[in-house]
């Protein structure tokens, strides 16, 4: 629905509003709005596409088994950012998102440095009264590496 509303790019994504999507827009609002996030962020995952599990959105780290299936993915996937642009640090959003990013890029070298924040799920899930706070760590980051 963001994609919709906020960029102006229509898809057949549906209309339900996604937590973690409301938290990013916020952040981008308060950074100045989609053109000046954009035109120095790229914004992506590890693995871009979707695992569902029983109808629900699944984890990639969540079975060893599924991780070492997709990982050859995931390296193209880095890869294939890297060579259209995508700059050589990092944003990883979500502590234990972080442990595997930061073992797949100890041993590719994609980025010279990774910054950890909180993921936006939870913080509008388990830490929303703090809203505000996190809005501003997003954009003491941006600020520094924009």
């Amino acid at each position: 629905m963001a994609l919709r509303n906020e960029c102006g790019i229509e898809n057949n994504l549906g209309f339900k509003k996604e937590l973690s999507s409301e938290f990013i827009f916020h952040v981008i609002k308060e950074y100045g709005g989609v053109k000046k996030f954009y035109s120095k962020f790229f914004l992506s995952a590890l693995f871009p596409l979707a695992i569902l599990k029983d109808g629900k959105n699944y984890n990639y780290y969540d079975e060893p088994e599924l991780l070492d299936l997709i990982l050859p993915g995931i390296i193209d996937s880095v890869k294939n950012q890297i060579e259209f642009g995508a700059r050589r640090a990092a944003i990883c959003l979500g502590k234990k998102n972080s442990k595997y990013f930061n073992e797949i890029n100890s041993k590719h070298n994609f980025f010279r440095n990774i910054e950890v924040l909180e993921h936006p799920r939870y913080i509008m899930q388990y830490k929303r009264k703090l809203l505000r706070k996190y809005i501003e760590q997003y954009i003491e980051l941006l600020n520094k590496l924009g």
